[in-house]
């Protein structure tokens, strides 16, 4: 089950998945020009990886080389010569010839033309267009024109004719896909009221100037015209009629007879190539005059006569080939058809692709969302893999063109905005984890901790520390008048704050809260120069700052709720007790091997949880060692406590109170003397301390009872402490008196 942090992100993510899929798409809809081109360009690619295939031999082209110009004479050639041309490949029993030719203008070397030219009379000259016109008519030669799609001035030549009905079939609306031209260039009227048939020869680069399909209807003056390669398979087989297919948004097909030929909805023949230039048989157009060629080579075949020749400028680029005959175009459509092996993109690609653009986005969005960081490229790689193997299978294996492009660019996108998604999630989470951080560590022990994350700063080690431990006062009376668990959680929350933060701002690592207690050290896991005076200074703030919590609580400036229960219940203001020592620990990550903190261990660690708890017995809020008293730099206002023998500690120790003094209004924060008369009356005691440590118990008697009786005393226990020592000690005087007292308990 997801948890809701995990929920939230997953729904965030498919939102963002979402966007992403739906812009992508927005782009494939409008089908902007450099989409298109990119597409255009990786299905090149897939050509040239995929490599030529054969062809079945069904196309034989004629070609005006170079060779047949040098050996026959510059182009254009006579038309009783063109005329010979067609008439040895009818003998040679073509099924039909194709002209990639327009002949457009009159033969100027036509002895008929020439002396008409001058006005010389012509009666039993040679014409050699009529000729040609002729040898066209008793030949299955199919003729070709040229339509002019774009331009502002047009030609037109009179009118087309065809033996071929066109029909539309199940055209629904009057939206117009088919290609519309302006105008035509026909061959003389000579040519074209004597050919057979003619077709239409517009190879028509897409946006980059690639061929890569044909079109295979015109519309022109109200009528549809085919294109010659449709016209030379019409002509061949004897069928009469062509069919375009409709669907509701455009065309789906164009048939001849048992011949199913489907087309983009603009009635374009997309072009399976079947390699690079030559692939299909070439025979040189002077080999066919000299009779030096196979009758094989050319019976049965479709026959096209066209041109290689680069000075009579019939190239074109294809994914193949940036100089390709346009002549070969037309035997590769003619292939395609008569094998039936195309390549089509029927209407409901269109739904495809936009459901492989979400796909893809809505995995490569989950992949890398639920994936380890490092794994994103791979992400991108394999997935830019698997769907270009896709599309690329299903190219060649079911003939069906997908676009690739947008696929991958929304792989692309979407890896991108998730990773960098990641990146603000972890950033976020680093920032809450330094957050965290911060409330058990100050800022520069973070940093430094950060910054030097690989250095084994929580491995195990020995080191010196300040240890502090502090408590409550009467937690328990408070904690029984609580009305419920929320009223005192949030009671110790308003506590816990501020105490924290004085912690934290000195340097202070927060090792654990035990019920009311808070437990912290200095000089881990970062090296702290003068981490005794850190830890003083921490402790002392804090005691000025129970002052005003006090003062808050009793005056209900904030927390009421918690305001309420102190006032009713609390007898005394709120009033803790701290415990600090400096020894050597062991400091370190331990624990489990699934679960560990970063902690202290050790003699010193005990001994300051001592020190702490024996506040409640020397009347004292601060007590600090004599290890930590010996590394203390500033003046602070030292009262001697005891020696002492703690329970589980062999060796006795010192015990310092530390005088939390008001300097601002000269008062003790509790007990309201002076400044000099704390200093006085510790003056006076620390006499008696030293004539009880020399075994003077009635002097040092005396003094204590002098000070017990003090209106300003500022301890009310330690006075009856060694009063009742000295006391004991002048009944029963002791053999041998080093001055320690050893605590049991």
């Amino acid at each position: 089950m997801f948890s809701s942090k995990n929920l939230k992100k997953f729904f965030l993510y498919s939102i963002i998945a979402f966007l992403i899929s739906f812009t992508v798409s927005f782009f494939y809809a409008y089908s902007l020009p450099i989409v298109k081109s990119f597409n255009g360009t990786l299905r090149d690619y897939m050509f040239n990886v995929r490599g030529q295939i054969k062809q079945n031999n069904n196309v034989v082209i004629i070609d005006i080389d170079e060779k047949s110009l040098d050996r026959v004479g510059q182009w254009p050639w006579s038309r009783d010569k063109v005329g010979e041309l067609l008439n040895i490949l009818t003998q040679s029993n073509a099924a039909a010839i194709g002209m990639d030719i327009v002949f457009a203008e009159k033969d100027s070397t036509s002895p008929h033309k020439i002396l008409s030219d001058y006005n010389i009379s012509i009666e039993g000259v040679k014409n050699n267009d009529e000729i040609f016109a002729s040898i066209v008519s008793n030949t299955p030669t199919i003729l070709a024109y040229q339509f002019q799609i774009d331009g502002e001035s047009y030609l037109k030549q009179g009118t087309i004719n065809i033996p071929a009905i066109v029909v539309e079939k199940n055209k629904q609306t009057d939206d117009e896909y088919i290609l519309k031209a302006k105008g035509v260039i026909l061959n003389i009227p000579s040519l074209q009221d004597n050919a057979y048939s003619s077709g239409f020869f517009n190879n028509i680069p897409d946006e980059s100037g690639m061929i890569r399909s044909v079109p295979l209807i015109i519309k022109y003056d109200d009528q549809m015209y085919p294109s010659l390669d449709l016209e030379l398979i019409r002509a061949s087989l004897g069928i009469n009629k062509i069919v375009i297919n409709y669907e509701e948004q455009g065309i789906e097909s164009v048939s001849i007879g048992d011949f199913f030929i489907p087309t983009d909805r603009h009635g374009r023949l997309i072009i399976n190539f079947r390699g690079g230039s030559k692939t299909f048989k070439y025979i040189a157009a002077s080999d066919i005059l000299e009779h030096k060629f196979n009758i094989k080579d050319i019976q049965d075949k479709i026959v096209l006569l066209g041109t290689s020749a680069a000075g009579l400028k019939d190239l074109r680029a294809i994914p193949f080939d940036s100089v390709y005959p346009g002549v070969e175009v037309h035997a590769n459509v003619i292939d395609n058809i008569l094998e039936q092996d195309f390549l089509s993109k029927p209407i409901i690609t269109d739904d495809i692709n936009i459901m492989i653009i979400f796909i893809v986005t809505f995995l490569s969005v989950y992949l890398v969302t639920y994936s380890p960081f490092w794994v994103n490229p791979f992400v991108m790689i394999i997935m830019t893999s698997i769907i270009t193997y896709a599309i690329y299978y299903t190219l060649f294996e079911y003939k069906i063109i997908l676009d690739l492009f947008l696929a991958l660019f929304a792989i692309f996108i979407s890896t991108v905005i998730a990773t960098f998604m990641d990146y603000i999630f972890e950033i976020k989470q680093e920032q809450q984890i330094k957050k965290k951080f911060a409330t058990k560590v100050s800022e520069d022990v973070m940093k430094s901790l950060l910054h030097d994350i690989e250095n084994n700063e929580f491995q195990a080690i020995e080191r010196e520390v300040t240890i502090f431990f502090s408590d409550i006062r009467n937690f328990t009376n408070i904690s029984e008048s609580a009305t419920d668990a929320k009223n005192l959680i949030e009671f110790l929350n308003t506590y816990m704050d501020p105490m924290t933060d004085i912690i934290v701002k000195h340097k202070g690592t927060i090792d654990k809260y035990i019920g009311d207690s808070i437990m912290a050290y200095w000089n881990a896991p970062s090296l702290i120069d003068n981490h005794a005076e850190y830890a003083v200074q921490s402790a002392l703030e804090q005691l000025h700052a129970l002052k005003k919590l006090n003062y808050d609580i009793n005056n209900n400036k904030s927390f009421s709720s918690i305001s309420k229960m102190a006032k009713s219940n609390l007898a005394e203001p709120l009033d803790i007790g701290i415990g600090i020592n400096t020894g050597v620990a062991i400091v370190g990550e331990m624990g489990s091997s699934k679960r560990s903190d970063y902690t202290v261990i050790g003699d010193p660690i005990n001994l300051g949880s001592r020190l702490e708890s024996l506040c409640k017995y020397y009347d004292s809020k601060l007590n600090i060692s004599s290890f930590t008293k010996e590394q203390l730099r500033e003046k602070y206002i030292f009262r001697y406590l005891d020696l002492v023998r703690v329970k589980g500690k062999k060796e006795p120790v010192e015990i310092w109170q530390i005088h939390d003094i008001d300097l601002e209004n000269n008062k003790n924060s509790l007990y309201k003397c002076t400044y000099l008369e704390l200093i006085n009356e510790l003056e006076l005691y620390h006499k008696a301390i030293d004539l009880y440590k020399n075994a003077e118990f009635k002097k040092a008697l005396d003094i204590l009872m002098e000070l017990n009786d003090l209106p300003t005393k500022t301890n009310k226990n330690i006075y009856g402490i060694y009063l009742e020592r000295c006391a004991h000690y002048l009944i029963e005087p002791p053999e041998y008196f080093d001055g320690i007292y050893e605590h049991t308990t």
